[in-house]
């Protein structure tokens, strides 16, 4: 006898799985431009990540001009890495014009675990509904309050009506109904800095070509993950990592994403 809630569990996990494939062969048809409000560590990596997969990543934020920059991008970003006030202004703008053009946005409130006001900050942007918030386990127990788990990540998503995307070990992805584990990736994806931020840029570009927020996260965190299993495979180190990450997206195919994606 099957139980319920372990049927739905693995459909969820083998529709996201095939979605994903989807997701990434309408990335590189569409080449959706991304805007990133991102750290000035993250900058870089995250313009690369997004080349590789098939995006065109923007990065401006002056006051006078991100508002235009935003509305004629598919999917922005908003990473609170280095959260000074130009970024800050730039982000409360950034989320208007994104609300005026019914724009995807994803949320990723880097070190709300390290600054009470940055954290204040984080749920006055969480309660403007963005599309996704990505975020680790001790950035989740700063904005909920307690320690994140299967259940309490479920919770949390549906009581604020977003997709959330937990890293770690295994990332969990859901909206509060569907819920599934993905455990793709690589240690060495840990050594190199940016490596969170511009997988959160990847969730933004995968919303620009899937309207299920759901679907389009896990899509993102299976294409980087998988793509640092195949950089790890002939890295000697963090610096030819970091390199060969962006080539392995790259050179990344949907038939790969199915065949290697570890979704439960």
């Amino acid at each position: 006898m099957h139980h319920p809630q372990a049927t739905s569990r693995n459909s969820a996990a083998q529709d996201a799985s095939k979605a994903a494939s989807g997701v990434l062969a309408r990335l590189r048809a569409c080449n959706p431009r991304v805007h990133c409000i991102t750290n000035a560590v993250a900058q870089n990596f995250t313009a690369n990540i997004l080349l590789a997969a098939g995006c065109i990543p923007s990065m401006t934020l002056s006051a006078e001009e991100i508002g235009p920059f935003v509305a004629g991008a598919q999917g922005l970003l908003v990473n609170l890495g280095t959260f000074d006030g130009e970024r800050r202004q730039a982000a409360v703008i950034a989320i208007d014009t994104a609300a005026r053009h019914t724009l995807p946005w994803v949320l990723d409130p880097v070190f709300v675990d390290r600054a009470p006001p940055r954290a204040a900050f984080a749920r006055e942007l969480i309660a403007r509904r963005p599309s996704v918030v990505r975020l680790n386990h001790a950035e989740f127990h700063a904005l909920a309050g307690h320690a994140p788990s299967r259940d309490a990540v479920a919770a949390y998503a549906g009581a604020n009506k977003i997709v959330l995307g937990l890293s770690g070990e295994t990332d969990l992805v859901t909206d509060g109904e569907r819920i599934v584990a993905l455990t793709n990736g690589h240690p060495l994806m840990t050594k190199v800095t940016a490596m969170g931020c511009a997988g959160s840029a990847l969730v933004a570009g995968c919303l620009a070509v899937e309207p299920d927020a759901f679907h389009a996260t896990v899509a993102a965190l299976l294409m980087i993950g998988i793509a640092g299993e195949t950089a790890a495979e002939k890295a000697e180190g963090p610096g030819s990592f970091a390199n060969g990450i962006i080539d392995a997206l790259y050179n990344l195919d949907g038939a790969a994403v199915v065949a290697r994606a570890k979704v439960f």
